[in-house]
Order: structure tokens, then sequence, then C-alpha cells
């Protein structure tokens, strides 16, 4: 049996279940369709349980994308603002935590919950579980060919999401309709990700695992440079913790990271200004600075003896130590990919939308929103002020 409908949205996570609201409110027939049998659990995760559903500082600034101004039309008309004033019709509590990002007080099941019920005030029909098997256009309308029937719409949505976290159900749904549709592509891969390093080369730092440190980290360089100052994590593969998962999305192949591990000192000229009134050694003094046990493996690793008197060292040595602490060059052999990424870097190439609808130019009444798209936020809840805002500029104009 073959039904028909205004509007069918493939993805019931974040960006589907807004453009579905938004679509279904303005009095269209709307379709929502996914092939999970546990709702949107990609914002049941996020923050820890707590989903940090925006960033209160979004500006587009804060997204890559091989065309850094696509996001500017969707973000400026839908903004942070816009959707806490949907939250406050729920009354769901909500809390900063850092640098602008915004969390539930009390669980992501709260924003799940008011999507499921701005869906419902736009009578949302759903499909879910749902496995799409075909889609084809025939003249103006899409036939999708499903597990539980066929369905015709006028126009149709993609909002599947991209590569990161196969396990809670990710596939590369919406490349594979751009390619059918003949869309350009950016090559996708895995970012906000913890990075790795060669096992040899990172055995030395292997027992750090677990210690965190604030740090400034940096790669690249004009256009293309990512700096940031942020938490960072040792683990036993490589690097973790937001300056990572920050720095990872602007990271090259073969191109080292910059890392500045006591950004409020000059260790260098501390050290040697320090010999003169200084009883200390090297790891006790290493110690102010630095947690202690990354204070005697940091010496080890560089060839200094920790037991070593801060006062009998040489300029010179003291000056090799400072820089290799505020100046850590290392390269990234990897990252840990997909299923530890939080997003995926790429996808639908933004120069075949339209910034205003998310319309293929080639493809009449054809949308990808959300991550599927090529344009990919910072960590910090930017991610999910771009699937709210992508979702209202498609449910607008569907």
């Amino acid at each position: 049996m073959t039904k028909q409908f205004d509007v069918a949205v493939i993805g019931a996570g974040a960006a589907g279940m807004m453009c579905a609201a938004v679509a279904g409110q303005r009095g269209k027939s709307v379709v929502l369709i996914d092939h999970a049998a546990k709702l949107a659990e990609k914002i049941r995760i996020s923050g820890g349980g707590r989903c940090n559903f925006t960033n209160i500082d979004t500006t587009p600034q804060n997204f890559l994308s091989q065309n850094p101004h696509f996001c500017k039309s969707a973000l400026s008309r839908y903004t942070p603002q816009d959707f806490l004033a949907l939250m406050k019709r729920y009354r769901i509590a909500y809390h900063e935590k850092h640098k602008g990002q915004l969390f539930c007080d009390n669980s992501a099941e709260d924003i799940i919950s008011m999507l499921k019920a701005e869906c419902a005030l736009g009578n949302v029909a759903w499909r879910m579980p749902c496995t799409v098997v075909s889609i084809a256009k025939n003249g103006e309308q899409f036939r999708i060919e499903t597990d539980t029937g066929d369905i015709l719409a006028n126009s149709l949505v993609i909002a599947t999401g991209g590569l990161s976290i196969p396990k809670i159900g990710a596939t590369d749904f919406a490349y594979r309709i751009a390619k059918q549709f003949d869309l350009k592509m950016v090559e996708p891969r895995p970012a906000l990700v913890p990075l790795t390093f060669d096992a040899n080369a990172w055995q030395p730092f292997v027992p750090l695992s677990g210690i965190a440190l604030p740090v400034e980290v940096e790669t690249g360089s004009k256009k293309t440079r990512g700096y940031f100052k942020e938490d960072l994590l040792f683990t036993h593969r490589g690097l973790s913790g937001p300056a990572i998962l920050q720095i990872s999305s602007f990271w090259q192949p073969g191109t080292p990271l910059t890392i500045n591990l006591v950004p409020e000192t000059d260790i260098a000229e501390a050290l040697i200004e320090g010999k003169s009134t200084s009883k200390k050694n090297l790891g006790n003094q290493l110690a102010q600075w630095l947690p202690s046990r990354l204070a005697d493996e940091w010496l080890a690793v560089n060839d200094f003896k920790a037991d070593a008197r801060v006062a009998d060292m040489q300029d010179k040595q003291l000056r090799k130590l400072g820089a290799s602490l505020n100046q850590w060059s290392i390269i990234p052999n990897g990252s840990e990919g997909y299923r530890k990424a939080e997003v995926t870097l790429g996808g639908i190439d933004t120069r075949e939308l339209s910034q205003q609808t998310m319309m293929a130019s080639k493809v009449p009444g054809l949308h990808f929103i959300g991550e599927s798209v090529d344009v990919t936020g910072w960590l910090g809840g930017y991610n999910f002020q771009w699937a709210w805002a992508s979702g209202v500029a498609a449910g607008q104009s569907v």
C-alpha cells in the first residue's frame, strides 16, 4: 500500500525531528522515517547524558567547511536564543558549563521528549523502525520504497547524519543518496576524535595515561591554522581531551601538533632565573607547574635526571628542557576513527545546496541537513545548533 505525503524526512535525529516539526506545524503532511528501534541515540548519549544542546556564543567562525560562508544564512535565522525560547515553553532547566556550552539540568531525554512533542503538534506520522530499500524520483515526486510499504512525497529531506559512532546506527546512507543523484561530496573523515601515535614512539608516555592538564595546542598555518586552549588527556594510545578533540578537526595527516604544556609560564626563563636562588632539584622544580608524575616522566623521556640540582644546570640545557615543554612538537599517526569520533568532517558539498533552503539545486525537492552536510562545528554544542538551524531552514522551505 502506497501512502502520499507532502514531505518525507529520513533520519529522526536532532536535525530530522526539528525539520519534521517545523514543516508539520506549517500544515504540511509529514512522515518521519528512521531505521533505529530507539529514537535519537546521539542526543541521548551526548554531553554525558545531559546533551550539550547548543553554545550561546555560536558564530559562523565556529564551523569548518570548504565553503565557510554557507552556514551563515541558517545560523542567522535560527539562533541559540530561538532554541532557548523553545525550551522555555517546555520548562526545561539548563545550565552553562564552560565557554558558552549549555547542558540540560536533568537529562537529554528532556530534549528528545520536547522534539517528539513538537512533531506531535505538527501531526507528523512516524515510520520506525523502518528500512528504506530504494529512492526514486518520478517527475515531481519521490517514491520511497520501505519494508513497511511505499511512500510518495513531494519533498524529501535526508537527515541521516555522518559516519560517527557506528555502534548507535551511523551509516553512509546520505552519501549513497548524494551519489545516486550525482551530487558532489567532500571526502568524509572522523572529527572531534582522539589522536593516536606510533606504538613504539608512544611507549615512554603510556605510564602517563589518565593525566589531564590545561594546554595550548595548534596545527596548520594561515587559513588552515587551528588553535585551542583547553584540557589535554594522556591515553594508552595517544592524546585526547577537549584540546585534542578540537584540534583533530584541523589536523592533517603527516603534520605536527605544537603543544604548550605550561601555557602561563616560559619554563626556560623561569628555570634560568631561579638558578641563583633555588635549592630544588629538577623534578621538584617542574612539579610546581606540572603533575609530578608527568614532570618525572618528562625528564626521563628527554634524558634529564630528576634529582639534578637546577643550580648546577647549564642555561643551554634548561632552554632545551623549556622548549620541550612550551613547544612540544609531535606528529600523530592517525586517530581513533569513527568509533570514537563525535562528528564527521566533510559530507555533501555545500556548493550543491541552497544555503537558504538546504535544497539540492540539481534535484528540486531533495534536501540535506545536519551532519550529512560539509558543515562541522567545534566541540561544545555547535553541531547541535547546526542541526537545529539547518533543520528549521529546510522545514520552512519544503
